[in-house]
């Protein structure tokens, strides 16, 4: 979230923001996600981020926007707000109430993406941070039954085994995106074709190069690039 010096919302960057990513190669946005403090921001303060993002968008530009809140009323009035301006929303789950079981968390995500029913609903998949920590395979098979616009995971965990069955579940019906900057290059022999992350902002010309490195067969380049990234990659 682009702000001023006095932290409050700095929107009219944000069309440069977008010309200087597209300039780069990345195919969209993920408006009002962890790298977007959202969990800093009002409600309000959510919705004028993803209106300037949709004023400004063009055709070819994917919008996602993260419309996850503790309280499930804030989540479902973002989401809402979101159908008309984003081509996708995603939630996280509740994380000081945490699902304590998977038919509690398919329950807040279904109660999310029915509010927005035109548009895809991504599940975001961080239990580092979360706490809620399910099979992902098990997930897609309660919610694309119980979530009729289930679009996919942002799938922010380095679960090989996981991860894996659920790009090849339904037979591959789902977008599944690798969300672990720093485990990119891991991620091309499981069969990852697209990524959300923190740093690919401002470094996609060297992810670009990790991907057709591994591609083009030069496994210790892509390797080397990858260590490379990592000086980038923010301290946890």
């Amino acid at each position: 979230a682009p702000m001023h010096q006095d932290y409050s919302l700095n929107l009219d960057i944000i069309k440069t923001y977008g010309e200087f990513l597209k300039s780069n190669k990345v195919t969209g946005a993920f408006v009002n996600g962890s790298t977007g403090d959202f969990v800093s921001l009002s409600t309000n303060e959510r919705k004028q981020l993803i209106e300037t993002w949709s004023k400004n968008k063009t055709e070819d530009f994917f919008l996602t926007n993260h419309v996850g809140h503790n309280n499930l009323r804030e989540a479902q009035e973002l989401a809402a707000h979101s159908e008309n301006l984003s081509d996708a929303i995603c939630a996280l789950p509740p994380s000081y109430f945490k699902p304590k079981t998977l038919d509690s968390l398919v329950f807040y995500c279904s109660e999310i993406a029915k509010c927005a029913p035109s548009i895809p609903f991504y599940y975001y998949h961080i239990p580092v941070l979360t706490g809620a920590d399910f099979p992902m395979i098990d997930f897609m098979e309660m919610a694309i039954k119980r979530i009729p616009n289930f679009g996919g995971i942002k799938y922010s965990q380095y679960n090989p085994s996981d991860f894996t069955k659920c790009l090849d579940y339904d037979k591959g019906s789902k977008s599944i995106l690798f969300g672990v900057d720093e485990k990119l290059v891991t991620s091309l022999p499981l069969g990852a074709t697209g990524w959300v992350g923190s740093t690919y902002n401002h470094l996609a010309p060297l992810y670009y190069e990790i991907i057709s490195s591994y591609h083009d067969g030069n496994i210790e380049k892509a390797n080397d690039l990858q260590e490379k990234a990592q000086g980038f990659l923010p301290l946890t």
